[in-house]
Parts: C-alpha cells; sequence; structure tokens
C-alpha cells in the first residue's frame, strides 16, 4: 500500500455543487495528495458534482454510500422498500438523471478503502460503519455497542460519515472519526464540513463558509423533489446537535 501525506476526506456532498467547489478551493491551499469521496455524492447537482470530482488534478478513492446503492437499485428493478415512500421520489429523480457512464463508474465504488498516510499509519474509509451503509451511531453511542463493529480491522484509525454529524472518539484502541457533510450538515452552524488527515495535527476537522443563499437558489432551480425539505434547510438553516442526536438515538445501530 502506498503511502500517502495529506488526505481529504469529503462525505455526503448529496449534489450540493456550491459547497464542494468551496471545499476544493480550501482543499487546494492544503496541498493534498489524496481524497477519499465517502459516498452519497448524488442529488440535484449531482452531474455537475460528478463531472468536478472526475476533473480533480490528484488520486481519488472513491466508496459508495446507502444513496448510491440504492438508486442503482431502483434502475435495476430491485426492492427499495428501505426508503420510506414519501422520499422514493427522491431516488427515482437521481435514478432517472445517471447517464450510462455514471451509472457504471459508480457500480464500480467499492463500500470501502485503505489508505496509509504517514504518522497515522492504516486508515479504514466507510461510509456508515465497516459492515455496511446504513448503520447509525452518533458521539453518544456506547462504546460496547460499537467495540464488534470496529476493533480488529486492522485499522488505526477508522473514518465514516452517513449521520451528517463531525466527531472524533475512540472504540477501544481504534480513533473513529466521523467526516461530517460537506453538502448537507445535520448541526450547526451552516457550512461544509470534510477531514483533512496527515501532517499536524494529524486529524482535522474542517469547516468551510460559502454562500449558502446563493447555493440554496441554484439548488431550487434544479427540480429536485422536495427540494426545500430534503436539502435547502440542511444549507441554510441546520438543526442544532440535540436534536439531531434525539433522532438518530432512536435509530441507533438498527
Amino acid at each position: 500500500m502506498t503511502q500517502v501525506s495529506r488526505v481529504a476526506a469529503l462525505y455526503d456532498i448529496h449534489g450540493n455543487l456550491p459547497a464542494l467547489e468551496a471545499v476544493l478551493d480550501e482543499m487546494r491551499r492544503e496541498r493534498v495528495d489524496r481524497v477519499v469521496v465517502g459516498g452519497d455524492v448524488l442529488g440535484p447537482m449531482q452531474s455537475e458534482t460528478l463531472s468536478r470530482l472526475s476533473a480533480l488534478d490528484v488520486p481519488v478513492d472513491y466508496i459508495h454510500g446507502n444513496g448510491e446503492r440504492v438508486v442503482l437499485a431502483d434502475l435495476a428493478g430491485g426492492d427499495i422498500s428501505e426508503v420510506p415512500e414519501r422520499y422514493r421520489g427522491v431516488i427515482r429523480w437521481s435514478a432517472e438523471r445517471l447517464d450510462t457512464t455514471e451509472r457504471t463508474w459508480i457500480a464500480g465504488w467499492p463500500s470501502t478503502c485503505r489508505v496509509e498516510i504517514r504518522g497515522l499509519g492504516p486508515v479504514l474509509f466507510c461510509h456508515a460503519t465497516p459492515r455496511n451503509d446504513f448503520e447509525c451511531f452518533t458521539r453518544l453511542t456506547p462504546e460496547d455497542r460499537l467495540l464488534p463493529i470496529f476493533t480488529g480491522r486492522e485499522a488505526a484509525v477508522v473514518v465514516c460519515g452517513h449521520t451528517h454529524m463531525p466527531f472524533d472518539r475512540a472504540v477501544g484502541g481504534v480513533r473513529v472519526v466521523n467526516a461530517g457533510s460537506v453538502g448537507a450538515p445535520f448541526s450547526r452552524p451552516a457550512g461544509a464540513y470534510w477531514l483533512l488527515l496527515g501532517g499536524e495535527p494529524g486529524i482535522e476537522l474542517r469547516r468551510t463558509d460559502y454562500d449558502f443563499t446563493r447555493a440554496a437558489e441554484a439548488i431550487r432551480q434544479t427540480g429536485f423533489p422536495l427540494v426545500e425539505e430534503v436539502c435547502v434547510r440542511y444549507v441554510l438553516d441546520p438543526p442544532a446537535e440535540a436534536d439531531t442526536l434525539r433522532m438518530f438515538a432512536q435509530a441507533e445501530l438498527s
């Protein structure tokens, strides 16, 4: 495994191109030598977002999120009953707008990847947990419930996303870090959240500002279903962390 020095982890972009562009501008100043895209890329401006990612001039590793998995399942005529009926139109909107090249590309994204980062050792990247792309846990989830999930993975650090809430905690002897969400944070303040690994201080949770009002207007113009509920609210006015923690407590590790 080739060792790298600086890695940017970009998770849960959800088709928010203005947020991604702001992060990429900041990322370039940090001179990263690798990027990991941690799943759930699709959303209102998904074609532009995929195109922008494919044009990056540094090596990029992609892993799929539950969003990509369900969209591909819908395209194949499979079961998407895990998605509440109210939101299935969102999945179908994304599926209908993927061209053949994009479908083939996304279908090849694995569920995890490993990167050897100087100063950190082997880092495992997954979308939700190392065992699947949908389990929810937070910084408050009891450690004893997480030990079977994160230990024995031959990684000093595990990076995840999915819940759109950044944190940095220990599970046994493993450092577990949530990169947060570039495009739709579930906690305040508003911004594009991502993760910088390597160098000093080793792991850094980052938040990048951008023009939220202009981004919301651009997202509204896409015709994305339930646009205010699914996208715009998280751009302009994310919920308080306490509210999101209560929500995820009902679905923890289920």
